[in-house]
């Protein structure tokens, strides 16, 4: 087939790409090379667009194991323990087909994890969608929710934290991203670099088919008017084969059969074996005969580009073919020899004894395009919002909006079909700030959160960039955690655009600042690139998954009330920050101004502090404060708990509004026994903290001085009344 610009086009290539691409091979492409290029050459797999700004983020620290390069990031947890985690979009196929969608986007993320030796032992995931009353919203919804539940179920691995946010900004591109944790063995780490020559590459797991071709291409594009017709690019998972794959893996990985491994996850066998070869500085060749198709007369072309799921590649030391054999004869999965190591440093396909492709490893892979593109500054809106122009309402009808909108309601009935206790580990389910997992067998637990702000990163992306890593290290400070490193899903419209890539680089800067300073390294992540329709472009949404380790299993801290007439502490300064708040969007529908200052000084000094208090057992609950400001905070400590509050009105105060619906940063209330308030303030002192003691909690009733009284039963009828209607 002669390739021509409308072919060139169609495999989401430009015109001076195809011209690279022709000097490096010093010829033309067949239609399978150009195939190969353009899975290699685009956004989802290159990276060419964000690589220049990424690596500005701090990657390294005593507790990283393995940054980001391999499947999954690696961090030590001590006792020869360690974690191996990555956070994964798969937005584009949920929103043409959102069951599956959302499952292989967990089957992925779970590969990954497995991938490198450790077993999966918590799912999590932030979920993103249009209005509530937007046309498809409530059918993706169900669709995400049962595919990551289905598969997450099936397989046995508990999914135990998430978010579930909705904004018109999503309703042509939702967002699904799918975050892993495994535990491993820090000896037994397992890598995709090639090493030795003429080893087998062995394929495991199921047979290929024809879902998924051009999927990565697919997610390296804008959708348009057309994207229902892009439904034959979604893969199909079978979680029950995953299982299988799964197993056979690491039963495999107890001996040192196991040169590397990778998923072949986006772009299937063309990046899996590329990125072997490459990170090995070897060539390979494979033998397309041999891949075990399930579908008739697949072509070469087929083969590599096809994304069917549950699939690895693997290189095996010399003489352990027949005994891995045999492992994966045992789980009934598919096993065979398909190439070898080579010392060419190419990539060189054979199908019936012919070379039907040979590409150069580095020009796939070192040799893709790396683009710097211009971005312009975000130009923010300074002027503050007079609260007193607006008109008047009362405390509990604007505490009542909020916690009775979409995004503050009760999401039980997602996290409901989601099995949270499976391998009977978790010690603390979603709700709380952060997830707790027990190690099994042992008197420690890793927290795990996942968190988003895309109001904040709109408005002032390096404000919000900081923030949001300050709310995942906050969310794992309360239950008790020190933060240990993050994974970063960043998800963002085109890049092509110079105001969505400012807002990219900005938002990196916030990042980056932040992890620098909270000594909180990115460890692995995944940028998505081109989130929109018609040239409407999603808000930028980077999100952070946080992993922190409990050294000792005591008993977690959650954000529950526990007892009567027991003292609550707010920790940290409140400067009554009202603008991008919950409190003006639920109550009068503005979206404007600054996202509240991020003070990474006090960040860190009031979280290490609130980990001394845990650490003496001073604190009966705890909980950070974030969207919806104080108020909003405890009442979600009420409604999880058997008690209310009594809350003082404050005495210095300019506007009761500014200070109960404020979302300040770098706060926390805390319940703490009576006996143990001067312990408390002893503490706090000699740690120059701020805090007030704001009140007391009680039965039955949630009440603020002279302004509010409402019965915690009411309380929680109206946050579960949303979704129960929905």
């Amino acid at each position: 087939m002669k390739i021509n610009n409308q072919i060139i086009e169609k495999h989401g290539l430009k015109l001076e790409e195809y011209e690279s691409i022709k000097k490096l091979l010093k010829r033309e492409p067949n239609l399978l090379e150009l195939g190969i290029f353009s899975a290699m050459w685009n956004e989802h797999c290159s990276y060419k667009s964000s690589k220049i700004h990424l690596k500005k983020l701090p990657t390294k620290g005593r507790q990283v194991i393995q940054g980001p390069g391999e499947n999954a990031g690696v961090i030590d947890i001590g006792d020869e323990d360690a974690i191996v985690f990555k956070i994964e979009s798969h937005n584009h196929p949920s929103f043409i087909e959102p069951y599956q969608g959302a499952a292989t986007g967990v089957g992925g993320i779970l590969r990954d994890v497995f991938t490198m030796g450790a077993r999966p032992i918590a799912l999590l995931n932030s979920i993103h969608f249009g209005s509530p009353s937007h046309i498809k919203t409530k059918s993706l919804l169900n669709g995400v929710v049962s595919g990551i539940g289905g598969y997450g179920n099936c397989i046995g691995i508990p999914t135990v934290a998430g978010e579930t946010k909705f904004n018109e900004t999503y309703n042509e591109n939702i967002l699904v991203n799918a975050m892993a944790v495994g535990h491993a063995k820090k000896n037994k780490i397992f890598y995709s670099k090639a090493k030795g020559l003429n080893k087998s590459v062995v394929y495991v797991g199921s047979k290929t088919g024809r879902d998924g071709i051009h999927g990565a291409s697919m997610a390296s594009a804008e959708f348009d008017e057309n994207s229902e017709e892009k439904k034959p690019t979604v893969q199909v998972g079978d979680p029950f084969t995953e299982k299988l794959l799964m197993e056979a893996c690491l039963e495999l990985m107890k001996d040192n059969s196991i040169i590397s491994i990778q998923d072949m996850g986006a772009a299937g066998l063309t990046s899996s074996s590329v990125e072997m070869a490459s990170k090995g500085g070897l060539g390979i060749e494979l033998k397309l005969d041999k891949v075990p198709c399930r579908e008739e007369n697949m072509t070469p072309y087929e083969m590599m580009l096809s994304e069917s799921q549950e699939r690895m590649l693997i290189i095996l030391e010399d003489d352990k073919e027949k005994e891995a054999k045999k492992i994966f004869d045992k789980w009934d999965l598919d096993f065979v020899i398909i190439g070898k190591t080579t010392d060419t440093n190419n990539l060189t396909l054979k199908f019936k004894n012919e070379v039907v492709g040979e590409i150069p490893i580095e020009a796939l892979a070192s040799k893709a395009p790396l683009y710097d593109r211009k971005w312009s500054k975000k130009n923010s809106r300074k002027n503050k919002i007079n609260i007193k122009s607006l008109k008047k309402i009362k405390i509990e009808d604007a505490l009542i909006k909020i916690l009775s909108s979409p995004n503050h309601s009760n999401k039980s009935w997602i996290t409901n079909q989601y099995d949270q206790s499976v391998m009977c580990d978790t010690i603390q389910k979603s709700g709380s700030d952060a997830a707790v997992i027990r190690i099994h067998n042992k008197d420690k637990a890793i927290a795990v959160s996942v968190d988003s702000s895309a109001n904040y990163c709109k408005s002032h992306p390096i404000t919000g960039g900081k923030q949001i890593v300050c709310e995942n290290w906050r969310n794992l400070t309360a239950v008790g955690a020190k933060p240990l490193a993050i994974t970063n899903c960043l998800n963002f419209g085109n890049p092509e655009n110079k105001e969505i890539m400012g807002e990219f680089a900005e938002c990196l800067e916030g990042i980056k600042e932040a992890c620098e300073f909270l000594n909180y390294p990115v460890v692995s992540g995944n940028v998505s690139f081109y989130n929109g329709t018609n040239n409407k472009n999603i808000y930028p949404t980077p999100v952070i998954g946080g992993v922190g380790l409990i050294k000792k299993l005591s008993q977690p801290i959650s954000h529950n009330f526990k007892k009567d007439n027991s003292i609550i502490i707010l920790i940290g300064k409140t400067f009554g920050h009202i603008e991008q708040s919950c409190f003006l969007k639920e109550n009068y529908s503005i979206i404007d101004g600054m996202p509240p200052e991020v003070n990474l000084v006090n960040e860190k000094n009031n979280g290490e502090c609130l980990l001394k208090l845990m650490n003496t057992n001073l604190i009966l609950s705890a909980h950070d404060i974030s969207s919806g400001g104080l108020i909003t905070t405890i009442s979600e400590m009420a409604l999880t708990s058997n008690y209310g509050a009594k809350i003082n009105k404050p005495k210095k105060l300019t506007n009761i509004f500014e200070y109960f619906f404020g979302e300040d940063q770098a706060r926390y209330v805390i319940e703490i026994e009576r006996k143990n308030l001067p312990k408390v303030e002893k503490i706090f002192k000699e740690n120059n903290i701020y805090y007030e003691n704001i009140g007391i909690t009680q039965k039955n009733y949630l009440e603020i001085q002279d302004e509010l009284k409402i019965n915690t039963k009411d309380l929680f009828k109206i946050n579960n009344e949303w979704y129960n209607n929905y």
